[in-house]
């Protein structure tokens, strides 16, 4: 299944796509698609109804962040063997954590907002992993029990905030808007082995990066073992994967975001974002 939230910012509702490719409103069934729908009874329920019968959304509807009421939004960095030689890190022997701030998510297609004083907007787009059922100390071998699917995420960065005013890379990854998630998530059942799926961003139709997610170093299985053991993941949280190679600042010289960029992402199988860099309001 295709899930995702539809209508204006704070009041976005739930939605599923049927196989003719329009928007069903979901609002008769479930309140919203996040932790509270997320588990592997609560979706196989969901897959047995008369979707066909569903209101159809109208076109040009606003879509959200495909996951509300985000709990936890965590990170991995460095997980491409190629992107950690373009920021001369060294290559991680263990998945690098951090968090991101959850005021920072936003849709699929709503502006991105540079925020007051940044000099190096940048961009990563990432395979995210949406948590479906509580996980804490899990076996590897379990661990993809515990995912509800799939998305698309970026992860706007400020380069200057995240590693020159000291502390760790968080204020340079949690600004308002730098967090869109979606267009919607794939259920697990339907988005299938992840293990090699094209993963690419373009800036004003200039294709940056242009990767695989076959040259992750850790993946999503392991990824929710490992940060199992440092805390409980629970229902609708969100574990976003690291990015290929292709960064702003990776770049000679390198490249950072401007208002009027409009920056296309996607990954094979989880749609596409498309979204326009705007100044934050004075």
């Amino acid at each position: 299944m295709k899930l995702l939230r539809h209508g204006d910012q704070g009041n976005e509702r739930p939605g599923i796509m049927d196989q003719d490719g329009h928007i069903r409103d979901l609002s008769s069934l479930i309140n919203d698609i996040d932790g509270t729908t997320l588990s592997d009874e609560k979706l196989a329920w969901l897959r047995g109804q008369d979707v066909a019968s569903l209101p159809i959304v109208p076109k040009g509807t606003r879509l959200g962040p495909c996951v509300g009421n985000v709990g936890d939004f965590i990170c991995v960095g460095l997980n491409y063997e190629d992107h950690a030689r373009e920021a001369n890190l060294p290559i991680p022997e263990e998945p690098v954590m951090f968090m991101k701030a959850t005021s920072a998510i936003s849709g699929p297609y709503d502006d991105v907002i540079r925020p007051r004083g940044s000099e190096k907007m940048d961009w990563e787009v990432e395979l995210a992993i949406v948590v479906g059922k509580r996980a804490a100390y899990v076996p590897e071998e379990r661990a993809e029990e515990h995912i509800a699917g799939y998305c698309i995420a970026n992860d706007l960065s400020e380069r200057a905030f995240q590693f020159e005013r000291g502390g760790q890379w968080d204020k340079g990854k949690s600004c308002n808007t730098f967090a869109p998630i979606g267009p919607w998530l794939v259920t697990r059942d339907e988005a299938g082995d992840m293990s090699d799926r094209a993963i690419w961003l373009a800036v004003n139709g200039h294709r940056y990066q242009d990767g695989t997610t076959a040259y992750m170093i850790f993946r999503p299985a392991f990824i929710v073992h490992y940060v199992s053991q440092f805390m409980t993941l629970m229902p609708g949280d969100i574990v976003i994967t690291g990015t290929p190679p292709g960064v702003g600042f990776g770049l000679t010289p390198p490249v950072y975001l401007q208002p009027g960029d409009v920056m296309t992402l996607g990954i094979e199988g989880l749609g596409e974002q498309r979204t326009t860099v705007i100044d934050a309001p004075a």
